[in-house]
């Protein structure tokens, strides 16, 4: 298996490719990838899917000692976020929805995530994901859409 730095480094490779010089306009990775520790496992841009895990830090930790929701989901949005970089243009979340399943609890370690894009239709793209102990046991699945929107006014 890959490394997660060559992983990273093959991402980075992409990204330059498509944005060149403009790639100093954004943050990659975004600080929260990084403030997370999210780590890519698998990317497959032919097929769209981008598999990646965020550890089970204690400071996520919800009253009952496991995963908070929104951490999971901040993984889940970190997931989708890269891939949606890579295979479409500029785009934002639209809708995150999740269902969750099992906790995430804190001898699993971390969390992994697999991200898939289903379809473009428009100015839509449709995402689905799920999120994983290292085992395998499904945690949550979710889907997203997201907009494409039109870079020249997003920050006007």
């Amino acid at each position: 298996m890959e490394s997660a730095d060559h992983k990273l480094s093959e991402y980075y490779k992409v990204l330059q490719e498509k944005f060149g010089e403009q790639i100093k306009n954004y943050l990659f990775p975004p600080p929260i990838f990084v403030a997370m520790k999210g780590e890519l496992l698998e990317l497959d841009i032919e097929n769209g899917s981008l598999t990646a895990r965020y550890p089970i830090l204690e400071s996520y930790s919800n009253p009952y000692g496991t995963m908070q929701g929104g951490m999971i989901a901040a993984a889940v949005d970190n997931t989708l976020g890269p891939l949606s970089v890579i295979i479409a243009p500029p785009n934002v979340t639209r809708t995150l929805e999740i269902k969750y399943s099992k906790p995430a609890r804190p001898e699993m370690g971390y969390i992994v995530v697999q991200a898939r894009l289903l379809e473009r239709k428009d100015q839509q793209l449709f995402f689905t994901a799920k999120v994983s102990s290292p085992d395998g046991y499904k945690l949550a699945t979710c889907k997203a859409v997201h907009w494409i929107i039109d870079n020249n006014s997003f920050y006007s």
